[in-house]
């Protein structure tokens, strides 16, 4: 399977930057009705603003050079009035527009976070959980401006040009010559900033993902890192990371800050194209100096939203990269769904077979960890699976519980191919409990009906009983209210799992999965376990994974699972007696328990 580590680059799938905004319009039109208004709103602005050199020359032709003292307040009176409408449409508009963004990014990282919770077990087995975190927090981040400014930079100032640019001909074809010979230096310092900045932005973004990995597993780590003494090399590595990315983002601004002196560059090569055209073409007159005055200004307002557009053209290849991480992950299909036509598994009793069943990572498709695997379990039995490290154990319950899909057979529970019924029907009748059962920051109750919110005290009473969990819960300060982290602050190991125990348990599973559940738990609190859970264990199905001897012994049948496959099988008795590879391995087993 292929492994993505801290330090090591994701790869990007290559996307068109244009299918790319594409979406981020569409998210947009989630919110038509108030994009609308705010839409409206703009224009009025950018209509009074084009409207001011108009005026301005209508006061300086019309009523200045004709002495007109009661014009002149007139249309004073109503620029400033204009003046206090475009002011209050824009507070407006951007109050509007605020809102709109934040609370379309809460949508996307709802949606996301939602996605992700449907991926497979291989999509978190083949990344640092710190990477997810960044497309989830930092990348959906960095998307805020763009959609907002899409809003209130990309439009308003694209139909300024517009109309600035058609009066400007309408009154003068020649004099708007200025701005248009700006417009291939403009071009060509877009151009070069497209080519040459948005890949080392993408080159940041990956680098910025690794820094965030590599802190959250600096923290999730902690002890093993103290433990180690390790904390002058974690923190000389961290300093690594941090110079990568410093030196990702210095390459990526030196590219995108050359794109505004090229605006500077062509702002200077029009205004002086206008002078050289008003003093030798058509030669400046007292009553034409209104006009000029009002290309002045259309000139200056031209190449404020051309300003605009370059910074909103910087911001957006900058975060282009994060949109394409966020939707990268949107788009990515889970490899294990409900198929067409997938039907609900009602109540079941617990029969478990394998039929022909091989396994290959997807990614690995030609290195079979499972080969032809085939057993029956019949309901209320115990298997045991047992083997050596890597060997498969594992594999064959996360394939019981769909996990994965199975490259070849089929996998049947009282006679369903799960592969054509839900997920949830499935995993609803399945108890799972693995080595390190992860808790939840809360109260210890609310991690107990974790998986079942509607359990009454009584049910979790007993369950917590059942485990010998009970005891231990009741002398702490608050009880079954105690605050606990996900680390479980507080506790040991074994009764982080005894409540684990519990949790899975008190859903009353019909097939029960312990995957070396007890290898973290003490010697004294496995016998308690043991004794909690024996007539339990006589009402279900379960496939135990597990090293300890008194679990072996107690199966109703035992797995030796070696090189893709069950290579022995029976009770532990008549193992035994064969003296193969179960008793190879169950010997080893029993001296490293004399020796500990």
């Amino acid at each position: 399977m292929a492994i993505n580590s801290t330090r090591e680059d994701e790869e990007l799938k290559e996307t068109l930057k244009l299918d790319v905004l594409k979406r981020l319009l569409l998210n947009l039109l989630e919110y038509r009705g108030k994009i609308v208004i705010v839409t409206l709103l703009i224009f009025l602005t950018v209509a009074i603003t084009t409207a001011y050199p108009l005026l301005i020359e209508k006061i300086i032709d019309d009523e200045i050079i004709a002495g007109n003292v009661r014009g002149l307040l007139i249309m004073s009176g109503i620029m400033i009035a204009l003046a206090l409408v475009s002011y209050a449409a824009t507070r407006i508009w951007r109050r509007m527009m605020a809102d709109i963004s934040n609370d379309l990014i809460l949508n996307i990282r709802r949606k996301l976070y939602v996605h992700i919770q449907k991926l497979g077990v291989d999509f978190f087995d083949q990344r640092p959980s710190g990477k997810i975190l960044a497309r989830v927090t930092g990348d959906v981040n960095s998307l805020k401006d763009v959609l907002s400014s899409t809003v209130t930079t990309l439009a308003p100032d694209a139909v300024s040009i517009v109309v600035i640019v058609t009066i400007m001909v309408v009154k003068s074809p020649l004099l708007a010559l200025s701005a248009a010979v700006a417009i291939p230096v403009i071009m060509f310092g877009l151009y070069f900033c497209e080519i040459l900045a948005h890949k080392r932005w993408q080159k940041w973004k990956k680098k910025d993902s690794n820094m965030t990995a590599f802190i959250h597993e600096g923290i999730e780590g902690v002890g093993i890192i103290q433990s180690f003494n390790a904390q002058e090399e974690a923190a000389l590595e961290f300093e690594g990371i941090v110079d990568e990315v410093i030196a990702a983002f210095r390459s990526a601004v030196v590219i995108t800050d050359l794109y505004s002196p090229t605006i500077e560059i062509a702002g200077g090569l029009g205004t002086a194209t206008l002078y050289y055209l008003a003093v030798t073409k058509l030669g400046v007159r007292t009553e034409s100096i209104g006009t000029l005055s009002a290309f002045v200004l259309y000139l200056g307002m031209f190449f404020n939203p051309i300003r605009n557009l370059a910074s909103y053209y910087n911001k957006l290849i900058t975060n282009l990269a994060s949109a394409e991480r966020v939707y990268e992950i949107m788009d990515m299909d889970p490899l294990v769904k409900d198929g067409s036509g997938a039907v609900d598994m009602h109540d079941i009793e617990g029969d478990v077979e394998f039929s022909h069943v091989t396994f290959a990572y997807p990614d690995e498709p030609e290195v079979d960890i499972l080969k032809d695997v085939s057993f029956k379990a019949k309901r209320g039995t115990t298997i045991a699976l047992v083997g050596p490290t890597g060997a498969g154990k594992t594999t064959i319950v996360s394939l019981l519980a769909r996990f994965y899909n199975v490259k070849a057979g089929t996998i049947f529970i009282d006679g369903y191919d799960i592969s054509k019924v839900t997920i949830q029907s499935l995993r609803s009748q399945l108890g799972i409990m693995t080595q390190d059962n992860y808790l939840f920051s809360g109260t210890i109750r609310d991690n107990l009906k974790y998986g079942r919110p509607d359990a009454t005290d009584h049910e979790m009473l007993e369950a917590s009983k059942a485990v010998h969990a009970h005891d231990f819960i009741e002398k702490l300060k608050d009880g079954y209210d105690t605050v606990i982290t996900e680390r479980g602050g507080g506790l040991s190991n074994g009764q982080r799992q005894l409540i684990a125990f519990a949790r899975t348990l008190l859903t009353d599973p019909r097939i029960l999965i312990l995957d070396e559940a007890s290898s973290n738990i003490d010697t004294g609190t496995e016998i308690l376990v043991q004794r909690g859970i024996e007539e339990l264990l006589k009402k279900r199905t379960s496939f135990i994974v597990a090293h300890r001897l008194s679990t072996i012994r107690n199966a109703d049948c035992i797995f030796v699972i070696d090189d893709g496959g069950i290579i022995e099988s029976g009770d532990h008795e008549s193992l035994i007696a064969k003296r193969g590879a179960y008793y190879d391995l169950y010997s080893s087993m029993l001296l490293d328990s004399w020796e500990e």
